[in-house]
């Protein structure tokens, strides 16, 4: 009968060495540095108008009732007008973008309702 022979013993291998418990951070303020950021300053120069707008227009009669007979510029006859439709509360109270005509207004648009931009397109007819 052979002897029975002893087994060794497994060599073990060294434990595995566990992270430390993170420590909190302490607060670095001092240390960081700021970084600023240069802002260049680029001066705009303000957009100029266009020298087409603001050249005094001829007024037809029927809308020289509305918005005067003197020449003013496209841009004024524009703003007068919807001075003249706040006033008279022409402005739908529904579709804000829908202009009904009162009698002076319907001679300048000939209709009874329009839309504020189709509004510009007529108006442009009785300047000159």
């Amino acid at each position: 009968m052979p002897k029975k022979v002893a087994k060794k013993p497994a060599a073990k291998k060294p434990a595995a060495k566990k992270p430390a418990a993170k420590k909190p951070a302490a607060k670095k303020v001092a240390a960081k540095k700021v970084v600023k950021k240069v802002a260049k300053k680029t001066v705009k120069k303000k957009r100029a108008p266009n020298p087409a707008f603001m050249k005094p227009m001829q007024i037809s009669d029927a809308l020289a009732a509305i918005v005067g007979s003197k020449p003013i510029p496209r841009t004024e006859v524009t703003k007068k007008l919807w001075a003249y439709i706040k006033k008279n509360k022409l402005q739908d109270s529904v579709n804000k973008r829908m202009i009904n005509a009162d009698a002076a207004l319907k001679a300048v648009l000939k209709k009874d309702k329009v839309s504020m931009f189709e509004m510009t397109k007529l108006v442009g007819k009785h300047l000159s």
